[in-house]
């Protein structure tokens, strides 16, 4: 295997390692809000701070996450594509969908507190500068809302002017941070001995309930761990694992230097700005501004993971068509959502002026992300028991169990604003199991004819029928169950041309792999055109139809009127209408396609 390069290295540490790099902002700040900084718990919490890194992003993720993904690609429906397969009992298979179906939900609503977070802690480190010290928390707010604003503005310029963009301004981030923990470490090198487990054991036998509730702090150390795995199809995975080796040492340092800093004054806010402040005035303001940029990119590898993720659910028909743009010509799974990120955009928006303090935020975050991977360690554990792959599944195990105790940790957060996420993620949930209940409604009412009387309607109406000049396109699943709008077209409506086509898009269970084959010989004038693809590949339909040999006259494709007094089919009705159709997501030329409405009551 080759080694990634320097410059991919840099775009990872720039869009994958955002989160996890800026998480030193605000973990310590938040948890000695809930903790007394003695000796005791400052060695315990980053001793519990170093092993949750170590357990649950470079065990669970860097480690077994992306050894599962053979393809180079992450995400939950990756996890929930490699273990499907390996599944006979349908319950089972019911179980584990419903699971990822959750998973994705859950990492949307992580998605909207995690770049508010990470931007308004940073942005009250204005507070530090002399002259600013009672800075109306409002015009903090304001200030956050425009950051965020530029941030979801600058999506638009894909993953690859992103992470090139980004990038070298990370390195110097955690240069920094690296740099401030060796100085602070080495006044009070005694802080080194905290890695040891001992710690950890001590802290919670030290603080009892206390100490376990204080892991809904701790996880904020982790925070975008999730969308490391899912951002991986963006950039690769060894550059993404190379990448972690540099950050995992400066983002420790920065933990062991502000404990280290606590230990010598306990009486603090925030012990990172204060850590900096007391190493260098003047260099101080530097870094408040390096650390506000550093926050928006943290913002960008959730972002970008969601993006990922979306596409993912599209391609598997969990969500309807959304428009998608590809930013680059060299990596296929390189997009742009433009509806999702302004829906996200408006989220983070409103979190702001909702909670207006980052201490808040931080009460809110953590049941999302630890939901999420303890869902993701249950599809590891799971793939790995059916492989028979036991030693992968004894390690997994022991990080599913570390993932769960965390989860059950972070429950006392929903009285005190942990509710936020799961209403965020009620939302995209509701969306697609109203959305699939729908869709599978909609092809029972609509009663699709059989492969051999599909045929033999279609021989006796092509011998006695006059044919229009030209060819045709339809578009159908498989020829096993046509359409009904096919059958009303060419037998009610007696719309028969010399040459019909229909066409049929496979989506495959594996990321990648693209292939067309084009059937001349199914009957007189009826051919069929079948496309295979993977979930997030990118096909150009009108090429491929073009490549064919192909030269359509008219496009049909099917449409439905749902009538209804069911208000989840209501709903369900509504999203068909705001969300584009199949034409507009396929490009297909509008001045050549016929719609053909059929009614359907639900």
């Amino acid at each position: 295997m080759e080694h990634p390069s320097k410059e991919s290295i840099v775009k990872a540490a720039g869009l994958v390692f955002g989160d996890i790099g800026t998480s030193p902002i605000y973990t310590f700040a938040v948890l000695f809000l809930f903790l007394t900084p003695s000796h005791e718990n400052v060695m315990g919490a980053v001793s519990l701070v170093f092993w949750t890194l170590v357990i649950m992003v470079t065990v669970q993720y860097t480690f077994l996450a992306m050894r599962l993904s053979e393809t180079g690609e992450g995400g939950t429906l990756v996890l929930k594509g490699l273990l499907l397969p390996l599944l006979k009992k349908p319950k089972v298979v019911a179980v584990f969908t419903l699971l990822a179906t959750l998973g994705i939900s859950l990492m949307i609503g992580e998605c909207v507190i995690t770049p508010a977070i990470s931007i308004l802690s940073a942005v009250e480190g204005v507070r530090q500068i002399p002259g600013f010290e009672t800075v109306s928390q409002n015009w903090l707010i304001y200030l956050a809302i425009l950051i965020a604003l530029g941030l979801f503005l600058f999506q638009k310029r894909g993953t690859e002017g992103v992470s090139r963009t980004f990038g070298p301004v990370m390195v110097v981030w955690f240069f920094v941070l690296f740099l401030s923990g060796i100085i602070s470490v080495s006044i009070s090198p005694e802080i080194l001995f905290a890695m040891h487990p001992l710690y950890a054991v001590q802290f919670f036998v030290h603080n009892g309930l206390h100490g376990f509730f204080s892991l809904s702090m701790i996880v904020l150390c982790s925070t975008g761990a999730e969308a490391l795995f899912a951002d991986m199809g963006h950039l690769g995975r060894e550059p993404i694992q190379y990448a972690w080796s540099f950050v995992f040492i400066a983002v420790l340092f920065s933990y062991l230097g502000q404990a280290a800093f606590l230990l010598r004054n306990a009486e603090v806010g925030n012990p990172l700005f204060e850590m900096i402040f007391s190493i260098s005035h003047e260099l101080y303001i530097p870094f408040l501004i390096l650390m506000i940029i550093a926050t928006v990119i943290a913002s960008q590898s959730v972002i970008s993971g969601i993006f990922s993720i979306i596409y993912q659910a599209i391609t598997t028909h969990l969500l309807p068509m959304l428009p998608v743009d590809y930013t680059s010509d060299e990596l296929r799974t390189q997009i742009y959502i433009n509806t999702i990120n302004w829906l996200l955009c408006a989220a983070v928006i409103c979190v702001l002026l909702i909670f207006q303090y980052s201490d808040r935020l931080a009460s809110a975050y953590g049941l999302s992300v630890t939901a999420t991977m303890s869902i993701t360690g249950s599809f590891m554990v799971a793939i790995f028991y059916y492989r028979r792959k036991y030693i992968y599944l004894g390690i997994a195990t022991i990080v599913t169990l570390v993932d769960i105790l965390y989860f059950l940790s972070t429950v006392s957060k929903i009285p005190h604003g942990g509710y936020l996420s799961l209403v965020i993620a009620s939302i995209p949930f509701s969306i697609i199991i109203i959305y699939t209940a729908g869709q599978r409604a909609l092809y029972r009412s609509m009663k699709p004819l059989g492969h051999d009387k599909f045929l033999k309607k279609y021989v006796q109406a092509y011998k006695k029928g006059r044919h229009i000049r030209g060819t045709a396109l339809f578009f159908a699943r498989s020829l096993d169950q046509v359409p009904a709008y096919i059958s009303r077209t060419m037998f009610n409506n007696e719309i028969i041309y010399e040459e019909n086509i229909i066409i049929s898009l496979n989506i495959k269970e594996e990321p990648y792999g693209f292939s067309w084959h084009f059937d001349k010989s199914i009957e007189p004038g009826l051919s069929r055109l079948s496309i295979s693809y993977g979930y997030k590949q990118i096909i150009d339909l009108m090429r491929i139809i073009r490549d064919a040999g192909i030269e359509e006259k008219t496009i049909f494709y099917g449409m439905e009127e749902i009538v209804t007094r069911n208000i989840f089919w209501k709903i369900f009705s509504s999203i068909k209408r705001i969300c584009p159709s199949f034409v507009q997501y396929h490009r297909l030329p509008s001045h050549k396609v016929h719609g053909v409405i059929t009614r359907v009551e639900l």
